[in-house]
């Protein structure tokens, strides 16, 4: 997943780049809903709330 945060966050750079803001705008709102699944999952398997295998 982190793979996609990397991917999403390079897209939005050069689309922003380039001039294009609305691709821009959608690659980093995908990003940041993708870190803050990351970050809530993050803190389930701290706290031992998931168990992960």
């Amino acid at each position: 997943m982190i793979e996609w945060i990397l991917i999403l966050l390079v897209v939005a750079a050069i689309a922003a780049f380039l001039g294009f803001g609305r691709i821009s705008g959608a690659a980093m709102t995908g990003a940041k809903i993708l870190i803050v699944i990351v970050l809530v999952l993050f803190l389930l398997v701290l706290f031992g709330v998931i168990a992960i295998a």
